[in-house]
């Protein structure tokens, strides 16, 4: 059995008008009728009431059903886009107007919202196309629904061929798959690479999309590998010209003084220190660039495990210019070359005692699990603390007069290739330095 359809708003008002004038009608018509009136009277009466109570009828659903319609055409405007229709009779005070009145303020902040909108979707559609990293947009299916112009020449392809074609397809799959942030070592259609690959996820008409973004990193690290070198060059620069200038500063003195005649009664001596001083600096030139040459070439650690506790115990023994106080931590076990740790961590306790002893400070090791995962590893002395911590891991750079700028550098590219790193810093509680050493953990982690 079909359900009755339900009366239309407008024709319950025009009913409702009717009912509400029908006791007056009836009656007056009763009592018309009743009357002595002649029958012409009567009718014409009759069709006057009628006439006006249906005009009264209609004329009540008129009343309110335009201003509904009025309503609905406004909002159907701002549904199209369309701000600038206004209602007619918006003032306070009024049912009605009030109506009118906020549909127009909300159609002037819809207009706002999308002036903003679209000024804001134009700038990232400018900004997009202006970066020189590739963006692109896939849909759940893996269909390519955006591409930038850098993700264009990556691709080596114009939009219109790109757009809407599968990632299996354009060779792209492995994008949308495995983890992020990682680097991609593959060749695109332009010379490029390594690229650093991120992506996202984000939420378009409802449905799941993919960010996806390539950097090209050549430029990167080509700036830095030239920076590398412009360090290293300054360096040797530096420390060469310190051997040579002397070197050659005798040599042109121990030839002046070998071609004058007679030659001095003192030239045997003078040509004997000239030439000791020429060894000296040879030696140090010879141990210089032996020690860049340790820089460069350390080996791959060999891991093993280490058990932490002996490890410092064993570092704090070897130094005997002055005690070395062990605080003990957990006992801890790391996956480390243990050989290379001994290096690292005996560097840092000879910088320590060699600050400390410019004090008579104390020097004193210890560690500790600041998570699940690592174990850090702490050095602190009682000297003057650092005064230039700009050039502390630049290598051969040193302060002291005996030193070779090798030792901090060493020992960061110790940690770092364990996993870890290395951080100096000026202690808080009071004067000195702290060397911290942060390492992972191996699978057997804490001991209990």
């Amino acid at each position: 059995m079909s359900r009755r359809k339900p009366l239309a708003h407008d024709v319950h008002i025009f009913l409702l008008a009717l009912l509400a004038g029908l006791p007056g009608s009836f009656t007056a018509l009763v009592l018309l009728w009743g009357g002595d009136a002649s029958t012409k009277v009567c009718w014409t009466l009759t069709v006057l009431v009628v006439g006006v109570h249906l005009g009264a009828a209609f004329s009540i659903r008129e009343r309110v059903t335009r201003p509904l319609q009025t309503v609905a055409n406004l909002l159907a405007a701002l549904r199209e886009g369309d701000y600038s229709v206004r209602g007619r009779g918006a003032r306070g005070g009024d049912p009605l107007g009030e109506v009118y009145l906020e549909t127009s303020t909300l159609a002037e902040t819809l207009r706002e919202q999308r002036l903003g909108a679209m000024e804001a979707d134009v700038l990232l559609t400018q900004v997009m196309q202006e970066i020189d990293v590739a963006v692109l947009t896939f849909d759940a299916e893996g269909t390519l629904k955006l591409v930038n112009r850098a993700g264009e020449r990556l691709l080596g392809l114009p939009r219109a061929r790109l757009m809407n074609q599968k990632a299996e397809g354009l060779g792209l799959a492995e994008l949308l798959e495995g983890p992020v942030p990682r680097r991609l070592a593959r060749t695109f259609a332009v010379e490029g690479g390594p690229y650093e690959l991120r992506r996202g996820t984000f939420r378009q008409g409802g449905l799941p999309h993919q960010l996806v973004v390539l950097a090209d990193l050549r430029l990167a690290l080509r700036e830095e590998e030239r920076e590398a070198w412009r360090r290293l060059v300054r360096v040797l620069s530096h420390e060469i010209n310190n051997s040579l200038a002397p070197i050659h500063s005798i040599s042109d003195s121990l030839k002046e003084s070998l071609s004058q005649v007679p030659r001095a009664a003192d030239w045997e001596e003078d040509a004997r220190m000239g030439l000791g001083i020429i060894a000296r600096r040879s030696e140090a030139l010879g141990r210089f660039m032996s020690a860049h040459a340790r820089l460069a070439r350390l080996p791959p650690p060999r891991l093993s495990p280490l058990e932490v506790d002996p490890w410092v115990r064993r570092v704090a023994a070897l130094e005997t210019r002055l005690p070395v106080e062990v605080r003990p931590g957990p006992m801890l076990a790391v996956s480390a070359d243990g050989d290379q740790l001994e290096q690292l961590l005996i560097n840092l306790v000879r910088n320590a005692v060699d600050a400390a002893r410019e004090r008579q400070g104390r020097v004193w090791v210890s560690w500790t699990a600041p998570s699940a995962d690592a174990v850090e590893v702490w050095v602190e002395d009682e000297g003057p603390g650092l005064a230039d911590t700009a050039n502390l891991f630049v290598p051969f750079f040193t302060t002291k007069p005996e030193g070779s700028g090798i030792g901090l550098a060493l020992s960061r590219q110790i940690a770092e290739a364990h996993g870890g790193s290395l951080r100096l810093e000026n202690r808080t509680e009071g004067p000195g330095c702290r060397a911290r050493l942060r390492l992972p953990l191996n699978a057997a982690g804490l001991r209990r």
